[in-house]
This record gives C-alpha cells, sequence and structure tokens, in this order.
C-alpha cells in the first residue's frame, strides 16, 4: 500500500492533501492508499492578511487564524508534531517522537524569516522602533507603532531575496502613503523603500510601473541597496556601498529560509530551499519527493498563487508516479497577484517563467473584469475578496475560474 507523507500544512499542504483525497479517495477507502499530514503546530494563518494589520484593517490574530483541522481532508491523518530529520535514503520522516515510514515525501513546509541573519536588526531597537510583519507578533506590534508613529523617516526595508510574497514590499509602503494621509500626517512623514533590487519589483515592466506610482505618492526608492548592518546608535540601516538610510520607524523584511530540518536532511541548499526541476516539482535528487510552494526553490514568487497552480499539476504527477510513468514538464511558472495600493485601489499582475507582466485585462480578455498593471477599485475589490476564497475554496482544492497555465489572452505590449 503507497504511504504518501505530506511535510507542511500550510496553503500547499493543505491545498495537496484535499486535491489527492479527492483524487485517490476509492483507494483510500479500499484501504490501498494511505496520506498523512504533518505539521508542527494546528494553527493556520491567513499570510496575505498580515500586510493589513499594521494599518488597522485587519485587528488582530483572530482575523487570519483557523484551526489546521478544518480545512484538511477526513480521510488523511493529520499528526501534530516537530519534524527533526528526513532520511532520503531510508524513505523515513523523523518526528520528535516516533518516525513515518513513506513511499511518496511530499515537502510543503513553507518559509519563515529569520531576523538573526542581519548584523544589529534584532539590537535594542528591535520591537521598539524595528518590526517585521511577517509574523502575526510582528505585524500587530507594528500596528501600535504605526498608530502611535507623529512623524519622521518610515524605512521599509528588503534584506536579501528571495523572500515571500515580493510584492509586499511596495504594497507596505503605498499603503504607508495611504495610512498616514488618512491620519492627516503624510507631509509629516517621508518613505523610503530600500530595496536589493534595481527597482520595487524583480521584472522590468512590472517594476517601471510601481516605480511611476511610487513617484506619485511622494516614495523614496532606494535601489540597489545590499544591507550591510542596522546602526542601533545612530537608527539608520547601511549598504555594503556606504549608502545610508536614517529612520524613525523600520520595518524589516530579513532573510527568509525554507525549514531547517531540511538542511539537517541535506536537502536544502544554503537558504533550505530544496532544489526542484522548474516544471515537473521533482526533487533534483531523490525521483520519490515532490515540493510544492516555498519549499522549492524554483525560479518563481514565493506566493500562494503559484502553491494553487502548482498543486494543480503535481496532483497530476502524483497519480503518474503511483501508476510507475514519469512526471510531466507542465509547471509554467505561473503566478498573478494583486497589489494593494491605497485608497482602495490595486493593481494585478499575471506572469510565469519566460513571460514578464502585461498590460491587458484578466482573466478575460476584453471583459475582465480585472485591469492588470493599473490600479483599479475592482482590482482592490478583488484583493479583498480573495480571503473568503481563501478559506471556502483554495484550501479546500476547488478549481478557481484561473487556469495554472498562464495565458497571453487580453494582455498587450506596451
Amino acid at each position: 500500500m503507497p504511504k504518501i507523507v505530506i511535510l507542511g500544512a500550510g496553503t500547499a499542504g493543505t491545498m495537496m492533501a484535499n486535491r489527492l483525497c479527492e483524487s485517490l479517495r476509492p483507494e483510500m477507502e479500499n484501504n490501498e492508499c494511505s496520506i498523512t499530514v504533518v505539521d508542527q503546530n494546528r494553527e493556520h494563518v491567513y499570510q496575505p492578511g498580515l500586510l493589513f494589520i499594521p494599518f488597522g484593517v485587519y485587528k488582530d490574530r483572530h482575523d487570519l487564524v483557523k484551526p489546521r483541522e478544518n480545512f484538511l481532508p477526513r480521510e488523511a491523518e493529520f499528526i501534530v508534531s516537530p519534524i527533526q530529520r528526513v532520511d532520503p535514503e531510508k524513505n523515513k520522516v523523523h518526528l520528535e517522537k516516533g518516525e513515518l515510514q513513506y513511499d511518496l515525501l511530499i515537502v510543503a513546509s513553507g518559509g519563515n524569516i529569520d531576523p538573526s541573519e542581519q548584523e544589529g536588526l534584532m539590537g535594542k531597537h528591535w520591537q521598539k522602533s524595528i518590526f517585521d510583519f511577517y509574523t502575526i507578533d510582528g505585524a500587530t506590534k507594528l500596528q501600535k507603532a504605526m498608530r502611535n508613529f507623529q512623524g519622521g523617516n518610515v524605512v521599509l526595508n528588503v534584506a536579501e531575496m528571495p523572500i515571500k510574497c515580493p510584492v509586499a514590499p511596495p504594497e507596505f509602503v503605498m499603503m504607508a502613503d495611504w495610512y498616514f494621509q488618512e491620519r492627516g500626517l503624510r507631509d509629516k512623514v517621508k518613505i523610503f523603500f530600500a530595496t536589493p533590487l534595481d527597482g520595487p519589483f524583480t521584472k522590468p515592466i512590472a517594476s517601471k510601473t510601481l516605480q511611476h506610482v511610487c513617484n506619485e505618492k511622494g516614495i523614496e526608492v532606494v535601489p540597489e541597496f545590499a544591507l550591510s548592518h542596522v546602526d542601533n546608535e545612530q537608527q539608520r540601516i547601511v549598504s555594503y556601498d556606504g549608502r545610508e538610510v536614517d529612520f524613525d520607524l523600520l520595518v524589516s523584511i530579513p532573510t527568509t529560509k525554507g525549514a531547517s530540518y531540511l538542511e539537517e536532511s541535506g536537502l536544502g541548499d544554503e537558504l533550505n530551499w530544496v532544489p526542484t526541476h522548474n516544471n515537473t516539482l521533482q526533487s533534483k535528487e531523490f525521483d520519490n519527493i515532490f515540493i510544492l510552494g516555498d519549499a522549492t526553490n524554483v525560479p518563481t514568487s514565493k506566493a500562494g498563487s503559484v502553491a494553487h497552480f502548482q498543486s494543480e499539476i503535481l496532483v497530476q504527477n502524483v497519480l503518474r508516479w503511483l501508476d510507475g510513468l514519469e512526471p510531466l514538464p507542465d509547471f509554467d511558472g505561473h503566478s498573478n497577484c494583486f497589489i494593494e495600493s491605497g485608497f482602495d485601489k490595486a493593481l494585478l499582475i499575471d506572469f510565469n517563467y519566460t513571460q514578464e507582466p502585461l498590460p491587458g485585462r484578466f482573466p478575460l480578455p476584453g471583459i475582465g473584469p480585472f485591469t492588470l498593471l493599473r490600479e483599479t477599485n475592482m482590482n482592490h475589490y478583488g484583493k479583498m475578496m480573495f480571503r473568503w476564497a481563501y478559506w471556502h475554496l483554495l484550501l479546500l482544492g476547488k478549481d478557481l475560474p484561473v487556469s495554472p497555465y498562464m495565458s497571453m489572452a487580453g494582455k498587450y505590449h506596451p
């Protein structure tokens, strides 16, 4: 009887468990196959919502956290335990208590920030005038700091790429512009976006569009800023080339890493991302290991939409593996993201490995209802409605009206 083990019950792991149980239900009912999901805790966090906590759009953890069991399929066994390591040679997962044997392993362990990687970041100003918003604790403490802020330099710094949800940094600074205007303080606040990229985003056309929006909002983008250290005494960040940006409030996106047990298992690279074939999502070293979501090292965004599109492709490759067939190279790196820009508006991008974001209409050519690479109210409503779709459709493995394959229909080159 094939034993399938999924490591991680976040967005990627939950979607995968639901899709596989739907596809393998007859085999599971006849005890011809089993699926086990492992995670270290029982709390599922709606991560796209973390961005909104500092601005009071969502208030606290109660708006974003629900029990994992509510969304995992009843046919799958759910084990709550820290994972110590994987032994890929013996097909075993070692837990804090006990071990699991597997025939097929799916790694969906996500990624987390590690602020200890940046010199001075966790100094005397940490969680006083330096915050993150990639954790609930950081986002809620930043909400209080933003609420009490009366003026000065607000600096958003991306310490190192890759990061989870690469549109979140420009979203934050654009929403900060809206937030301080709403509070009547915008003329007392300078907003800086210091990034290691050469612009606000990784792709040229989208980066140019976002740069234009930032310029209109009076946000100063500081490009190619490779963070050397945080100077706690002078309250400034310093780049390796000697440039400095003073801050009164620093919002940091520290180094992001995969799960630590992946390095200890010999599965991860220097940042604990698992080397993965770009199109099949199969491990480059072990044929019976597949990876999806943030845990992969494939060159696309670490975002929920990517995990969604990957899961649709990967379920077919898992079924092929169970049938003794080679996986199909069908994943094209598809990603799409709403980019909240404040004042009830947002942009939208849609792209893949080979095609950068372009303007146009989405998902229906000429109709939309969403508009690519342009601020619209409809895009904002799409962003805000996504929370409902996430809990009620996406996590449960339900089909959404967006293909896992990127289409050029409705797009045009500017």
